[in-house]
């Protein structure tokens, strides 16, 4: 893919488009086809994604083969998972759950250290801890990191989260599916994606409980099946969608939209002047005018760190000071930088990023993708700029969004990949 993305000051965004199935579903599905040696296969898969891509050459080093079509993927085994994970491609975060994984299978597991997104300090302390609860040994060996069960295999245990983080709650339901006994998670984060990956692990034979927010509990069973699974809907993407229809005053109807999982954030942007209008599963998106906006990330069904910069986009439409507080990543403010380069105007204070409304007045500049959804707002920003706005590394667009410049250009904007 090429790295760069160019876009010019666009017609307001009009048609349909179709959500790809979610990137931060389908790549924890993936780590759990590894508690199989059955066939598992997934529909409405991201095939596309940069980061599915990687995950599934990561499977296939550790003994799995797999076939993918546009939006299916048949996952087998042709021998038992090796317990080290040689690799020397682009890490994701996700290989943690690779490492969790593997070691209530296998008994062991060694990963490289997870990476993915920089955002701010994200550290890999509570998945140490899961797997010390439940029995592991965990250590760092070079960039590697490594645990190892006791004789009889991982042993049920209560693990209490300090805090709702999203991966420690996968993996420490993963972990417990094949553990012995009883584990229960306290404090969870219960996110869709989350309990998507409840039902492909039930669907396999797990035994899942979710207790609200309170708490999950996993009964251990011997082994887990094969089984097919529907991907839920990217609610990222729809956001990016309804944000850039709603900024460029265009109409664009939006399939699948998953209404359940974004209640907080069409009640936040209703509020804030999109002109939004409920047909089935589909979201008709009818223009509207930005207004500044407040917000606070926080735990699900509270807005979601991810979308924070794609409403950061949304003020550079606006007129007015927005605040945006990020306590769980006050460091993923970086692309605020990037949009000043085209005129937002913006500071931090403390933990919260305060940003004056450009009012529509950007002007079109060469500025980086620093992560996946600062590249995406980026874009966003490029729409309603004067001129001609250039996003280096967009790859990083790429590795969760599935023809991301395609389905622009079906919407009537101007963009496209360079090189």
């Amino acid at each position: 893919m090429t790295d760069s993305i160019k876009i010019n000051r666009s017609h307001p965004l009009t048609g349909a488009v179709t959500l790809a199935g979610a990137k931060n579903s389908a790549l924890r599905l993936l780590a759990a086809s590894l508690l199989t040696s059955e066939r598992v296969t997934l529909t409405q898969y991201p095939a596309g994604l940069l980061d599915a891509q990687v995950h599934v050459e990561m499977l296939e080093a550790l003994g799995k083969s797999a076939r993918v079509s546009a939006d299916r993927i048949e996952i087998d085994e042709t021998r038992a998972p090796d317990t080290v994970l040689n690799w020397d491609g682009r890490s994701i975060r996700n290989t943690l759950l690779i490492l969790g994984a593997l070691t209530t299978r296998q008994g062991a597991g060694r990963v490289p250290l997870p990476g993915g997104c920089k955002l701010g300090e994200r550290k890999y302390d509570l998945h140490v801890m899961l797997l010390e609860r439940l029995g592991a040994r965990v250590w760092d060996e070079g960039d590697f990191l490594c645990a190892e069960a006791p004789a009889g295999g991982l042993v049920g245990a209560d693990i209490h989260l300090p805090l709702r983080s999203t991966g420690a709650t996968e993996n420490a339901i993963l972990c417990g599916t094949l553990a012995k006994g009883v584990t229960r998670v306290w404090n969870p984060h219960i996110r869709p994606e989350i309990l998507d990956l409840i039902a492909l692990l039930r669907s396999m034979g797990a035994q899942i409980r979710v207790f609200g927010q309170e708490h999950i509990e996993i009964i251990g069973v011997e082994e887990l099946h094969g089984t097919e699974h529907r991907v839920i809907a990217d609610n990222m993407e729809a956001v990016t969608w309804l944000v850039g229809a709603v900024m460029t005053g265009g109409d664009v109807e939006i399939a699948g939209f998953p209404y359940g999982d974004l209640e907080v954030v069409l009640a936040h942007l209703t509020a804030a002047g999109a002109r939004l209008y409920r047909r089935d599963d589909t979201l008709i998106v009818r223009g509207g005018t930005c207004y500044p906006i407040e917000i606070s990330t926080g735990p699900h069904p509270g807005i979601n760190s991810d979308v924070q910069p794609i409403l950061a986009a949304w003020t550079a439409r606006s007129r007015g000071e927005s605040r945006i507080v990020d306590l769980r990543f006050p460091g993923r403010y970086g692309y605020a930088e990037e949009m000043a380069r085209m005129g937002l105007q913006y500071e931090v204070r403390g933990d919260m990023l305060v940003l004056q409304g450009a009012d529509g007045k950007l002007q079109g500049a060469t500025v980086r993708a620093l992560d996946l959804r600062a590249g995406a707002a980026l874009a966003l920003c490029g729409l309603i700029a004067e001129g001609e706005t250039i996003i280096t590394d967009a790859w990083q667009i790429g590795r969760g969004y599935v023809d991301f410049v395609e389905k622009l250009q079906s919407l009537g904007a101007e963009a496209e990949w360079i090189r």
